[in-house]
C-alpha cells in the first residue's frame, strides 16, 4: 500500500466546500475520491490538509491518500488533469512517506483575503474578491491586526458553539498589503478555527470602516464571546494559499 501527497487548486465557486457530505456529491473531496477510486479500480479516502467553506478557493492544498497500486505518479497525474473539470488543478503527485498525513502533518496554514476597495467594478475578479467602495482605514486596521498576534483563545472568532478540541490557535502572522485598489489581508498560522479568518476579516473591515474601535478586537479576544466580534466576511474573496510541513522550505 503506497502513501501519496496530491496537491490541488481549486476555483470553489461552484462546490458546496471541501468536505463530502452525505447529501451532495458537488464538494472537493468527494469530486476527488470519486475520480481518484474510478482511476485506481478501488476505494479510495482522501484527507487534506483543512476543510474549506462553499465559495472558498485554494491555491495550493495538500491531501494525501493511500492505494495498492504500482501506477507511477507521473502517469496518473496526467490521468487527473484530463479527468479533472476546468475548476480543479492537479498541480503535483508524488510518494509520501508511510506516516504522512496531509492534515495531521501539517505546521501551518496561510489564507488570504481580498478585497476590491474601491467604487470603480472590477468583474473579472468579482468571483475572488469582495468588492468594497467605502475606503477603508488601513492604519486603524493594521492596529487592531497586532493585536491578535500571538497565541490565544479564539472562541470569540469561530462560528462553533462547541468545540470538541481546544479554541487555542498561534496566528504568527497578519499582514495588510495595498496594491491599487487591491486590499489584501494575509493570515499565517498553526491553524485555524471554523470560519475563523472570515469572522476576523469581517471584524477588521468594521474596524476599516470606523464602526468598532481597533482596541474592540481584543477586547472581542479575551471575552472568548462570538457575539462581540465582526461578521464573517463573504466566503469568495478567501483563498487557501499555502500550507507547510516539517522539513519544507
Amino acid at each position: 500500500m503506497q502513501n501519496f501527497k496530491l496537491v490541488l487548486c481549486y476555483d470553489g465557486t461552484r462546490y458546496r466546500g471541501w468536505q463530502k457530505q452525505g447529501n451532495t456529491g458537488n464538494t472537493i473531496q468527494g469530486r476527488m475520491e470519486a475520480l481518484l477510486s474510478r482511476l485506481l479500480s478501488q476505494e479510495i479516502e482522501l484527507a487534506g490538509s483543512g476543510r474549506t467553506d462553499a465559495g472558498v478557493h485554494a491555491r495550493r492544498q495538500v491531501c494525501s491518500f493511500h492505494a495498492d497500486t504500482g501506477r507511477n505518479c507521473e502517469e496518473l497525474l496526467r490521468e487527473l488533469r484530463t479527468h479533472l473539470p476546468e475548476d480543479i488543478g492537479a498541480v503535483s503527485l508524488e510518494p509520501a512517506l508511510p506516516r504522512f498525513h496531509a492534515r495531521l502533518s501539517c505546521t501551518g496554514k496561510t489564507y488570504v483575503y481580498r478585497i476590491w476597495n474601491s467604487a470603480a467594478p472590477n468583474v473579472f475578479r468579482r468571483r475572488y474578491m469582495l468588492q468594497l467602495p467605502d475606503r477603508l482605514d488601513l492604519v486603524a486596521m493594521e492596529r487592531a491586526a497586532r493585536l491578535l498576534l500571538g497565541r490565544h483563545d479564539f472562541s470569540a472568532y469561530c462560528s462553533l458553539k462547541k468545540l470538541k478540541k481546544s479554541p487555542v490557535r498561534e496566528l504568527r502572522e497578519l499582514r495588510i498589503v495595498q496594491a491599487g485598489e487591491e486590499v489584501r489581508l494575509i493570515f499565517t498560522g498553526d491553524g485555524f478555527l471554523y470560519n475563523m479568518v472570515r469572522i476576523l476579516t469581517g471584524t477588521l473591515l468594521e474596524v476599516g470602516l470606523h464602526q468598532r474601535t481597533a482596541e474592540s478586537v481584543l477586547s472581542a479576544l479575551e471575552s472568548r464571546d462570538r457575539a462581540l466580534a465582526g461578521p464573517a466576511a463573504p466566503a469568495h474573496g478567501l483563498t487557501l494559499w499555502d500550507v507547510n510541513y516539517e522539513g519544507e522550505k
